[in-house]
């Protein structure tokens, strides 16, 4: 007697219990890819943003030009820029309030890009636990069905007479596949995890050496320029 072995025909000759583990995984897995492709173009973006405002903040432009175009256009600008605009607005606001003490308008400075530069990371972060937990878990999930279905499969040769390969191959099949598909959503999941948790720290790495450098220039502008503080350049430094 032949027997399909398409996957198709495998599962829709499975237990309810593993079609059901097949589906949630093959859903996982679609939602797992959404959110790799999603992530790959916000990194790419992120990047691509940061450069332009770097090019532009050691181009030797205007500290307040810089300023007012990062606050025009908060919602479409890179996470440098946003960390830039964070602390020159403390920065300013501490200087109207006639605060002159070099260490508070730093100390003020620092602590509002410290704050964005964690808001920045935690929003690159966003989903990355999910394919942490995909990567972990959907193994398991796929054992499960694969264990529940070679239960099931010999609870049904029990029933029979004789038993030959070609009774028992079709039941064992059917179960293997839950943990293939398993693996089929696992392996994209944690390469994805590994290889954005590194880019992200790099961007992090760079994100905090650009908030020591422009502390460095905030902390020389107040020792050479008068009391007004906007009108220096990055490139003064």
């Amino acid at each position: 007697m032949s027997h399909d072995f398409s996957i198709v025909q495998l599962m829709l000759n499975a237990s309810w219990v593993v079609q059901a583990v097949v589906a949630l995984l093959v859903t996982v897995s679609i939602i797992s890819w959404a959110a790799i492709f999603r992530k790959v173009f916000a990194l790419k973006s992120v990047k691509a943003k940061n450069e332009d405002f770097e090019r532009d903040f050691w181009s030797g432009a205007n500290l307040n030009d810089l300023y007012l175009a990062a606050a025009q256009n908060a919602r479409h600008v890179g996470p440098m820029e946003r960390i830039f605009a964070s602390g020159m607005r403390e920065f300013q606001k501490l200087r109207e309030r006639q605060i002159n003490d070099a260490a508070t308008l730093m100390d003020g400075a620092r602590r509002a890009m410290r704050a964005s530069h964690q808001r920045e990371v935690d929003a690159l972060e966003s989903n990355l636990s999910f394919l942490g937990t995909v990567g972990s878990v959907a193994p398991y999930v796929g054992l499960f069905g694969t264990v529940w279905g070679i239960m099931h499969a010999f609870t049904g040769l029990a029933a029979l007479a004789q038993v030959t390969l070609q009774t028992v191959a079709p039941g064992i099949a059917e179960a293997l596949v839950a943990t293939a598909i398993g693996l089929f959503a696992a392996i994209p999941a944690v390469v994805a995890y590994n290889r954005f948790t590194h880019e992200i720290d790099r961007v992090a790495l760079r994100l905090e050496t650009f908030m020591e450098e422009f502390s460095n220039i905030l902390q020389r502008n107040l020792g050479y320029q008068a009391p007004a503080a906007g009108g220096a350049s990055a490139a003064g430094h």
